[in-house]
Parts: structure tokens; C-alpha cells; sequence
């Protein structure tokens, strides 16, 4: 299924309540918005994470068909910090690998009282399959194969707020892989939904979109024309895992034309703060006098997607 045919119409429910977060395409302003201010909420004046009490005695299970650590850790922490109590589901020997249906193993667990289902998986638009054919129990896409990640999204939107405020007159270059990236449609979606009107995406040409999708975005595949004058720059991690063989760029070349270095850092506004989802290619995606340097924001956005989950887990669990 591609991208932009998977509707998320199902993660709102009759009466305009978020119940799942699926993607963030068409998501109305508020319920994004109403994320990112209970993430502040989490954090204190200093950047430090606090606890919530807000999803004592539910519990919350984590099902990463796709192999993950950063985001099913954060995940993990961000249901504990929560006070929920956390499955983390052993698909390598699960029923699914006993020729059990996906849907029956998701009936299994919801009959075990699990409330929520944080769920990866390498196919677009299964947590969309399962919220549309399971009731009483809130979906969080923790990443569809190349369609969505909205919980990535929202913690590069909380980032940016952080340190620029106001999303409306700011230049928002995407630097790398964006053809296979679901961070990239996400960070694309929810730009939009905040006002952001010059969104540049950079990569050569075969790491462009091939689809005509979102013609009013500018494409650049020049790196030193893509950043002039930005005031974000969000680097993307090369999705080999998803990239056929033959298409994989060599690596010193890819750097040499597309990687963020402190000269190419010199292109963009002074304050530009640079971003990466994690984990970094250094020498490869970004130069590590850029990712350690006083421009990145890398490790803040780590602690963000902390709060930005346990903030999407608290607003869903609001409406169970």
C-alpha cells in the first residue's frame, strides 16, 4: 500500500476525540498542538523529565516487528514514567511465528487487559489495519514501513519549538534519504499543519520522491543551494534496510555532496540548530564536529521523544 493512500481517519472517534495516533497527515491542528504543549507540561524549566501518575494501573505493550532500540527504549521509559505497567511482547517466539493470525494475537492480548498497543512494523499501514479491526484498545504507530512515524514527528515539532517558537516564518531544509524516510512524511505533515510554508527537501535524485506527491515543496539536489539561509536543518538517516542494493550511494561520495559539515553549516542563518532522528552515520549523514557541536540539538531530541510519548499516551489514554 503506498503512502498516500492509507487513510487515519479511523484515529479520531464520532465525537472528534483522538483515540489512536496513526499519522499525522490530516491530524486537525489541535490534537497536534494539544500534544506538544502536554509534552512541555512533562518537562520541567530546566529540560528535566517528570512523572505522571496519568496511566497508573493500565497497561501498555510494545510490538516492534522491526528491529528497533532507541525508540522502543524511549517507548518503554515513557510508559514507566507514566506509571504504566510494560509488555514488551517476544515476537521472535510469538504465536505469529506459529502460523497465528496477526489480528487473533492482538484479540490475545487485548483479552490479557493490555490497553494500549505500541506498534512497528516493516508493512505501511498495518497499525492502521489493526486500529480499524480492534475496539477498546488505543494503537500508537511506532513506524510503518515507509509511511509514517508521528511520535518522531512530534518530538522534532517539540524541538523546534523549543528553540524557534513559532513555526510560521521559518526556512526547514530535509537533507538526506527522504524517499524512504517516514520521518520525512511525517516532520512534512506536521510542518504544514503549523504553518511552515518553505520546506526543502534535498538528496539526489534517487532519494527524492518518485511520486508527484506534495509538488509545493522545493526540491534541491545541491546541497549548498538547499541550505542557504535555513533555519533548520533536519538530516535524515540512510535507510539501507529499505533501499534496494543497487541504489545504496557510495558512502565518501554521499558525504562529500550531501553530508552537514561545519562549512556547508555556514550556508544556513547563524541560529540554525540541526537534527537527526537517530542514530547518527557520522562521516556519513553529518559530520561529528556537527553532531557534538553547539548547533545540534540531537541529544535534546532524545530527551523531547520522551516527553512527546508519554504525552501521546496520556492524551489517548484520556480517551479509553
Amino acid at each position: 500500500m503506498k503512502p498516500d493512500t492509507i487513510s487515519n481517519d479511523c484515529q479520531l472517534n464520532s465525537s472528534g476525540k483522538l483515540i489512536h495516533l496513526l499519522g499525522l497527515k490530516d491530524l486537525p491542528k489541535k490534537h497536534l498542538e494539544n500534544i506538544l504543549d502536554s509534552a512541555d507540561g512533562l518537562l520541567s524549566k530546566n529540560g528535566n523529565l517528570k512523572k505522571s501518575k496519568a496511566l497508573k494501573g493500565m497497561s501498555v505493550a510494545n510490538l516492534f516487528f522491526e528491529p528497533s532500540t532507541r525508540t522502543r527504549n524511549t517507548f518503554e521509559i515513557a510508559a514507566k514514567r507514566s506509571s504504566a505497567n510494560t509488555i514488551n511482547v517476544d515476537l521472535e517466539n510469538s504465536a505469529t511465528r506459529k502460523n497465528e493470525t496477526l489480528m487473533d494475537t492482538m484479540q490475545t492480548l487485548k483479552a490479557m487487559q493490555i490497553d494500549m498497543f505500541i506498534i512497528r512494523h516493516k508493512k505501511n499501514g498495518l497499525p492502521h489495519h489493526v486500529a480499524a479491526n480492534i475496539e477498546g484498545v488505543a494503537i500508537i504507530n511506532a513506524g510503518d514501513g515507509i509511511n509514517a512515524h508521528p511520535t518522531q514527528a512530534l518530538l522534532d515539532m517539540l524541538t523546534i519549538r523549543q528553540y524557534k517558537q513559532s513555526f510560521e516564518n521559518l526556512s526547514v531544509a530535509i537533507v538526506g534519504d527522504v524517499r524512504h524516510s517516514r520521518v520525512a512524511r511525517s516532520g512534512i505533515h506536521a510542518l504544514k499543519t503549523l504553518g511552515t510554508k518553505d520546506i526543502r527537501l534535498i538528496a539526489p535524485a534517487y532519494l527524492l520522491y518518485k511520486e508527484t506527491t506534495s509538488p509545493d515543496l522545493e526540491r534541491f539536489d545541491n546541497l549548498q543551494k538547499g541550505l542557504e539561509g535555513v533555519d533548520i536543518i533536519m538530516s535524515l538517516r540512510l535507510q539501507k534496510e529499505r533501499m534496494v542494493a543497487a541504489e545504496i550511494p557510495n558512502e565518501k561520495n554521499y558525504f562529500e555532496n550531501y553530508g552537514i559539515t561545519n562549512e556547508t553549516l555556514k550556508l544556513a542563518k547563524p541560529d540554525a540548530i540541526v537534527m537527526h532522528p537517530g542514530p547518527v552515520n557520522r562521516g556519513i549523514e553529518v559530520d561529528s564536529s556537527v553532531a557534538d557541536g553547539p548547533q545540534s540539538v540531537i541529544l535534546k531530541q532524545v530527551t523531547n521523544g520522551i516527553a512527546v510519548r508519554m504525552a501521546a499516551m496520556e492524551v489517548l489514554a484520556g480517551a479509553l
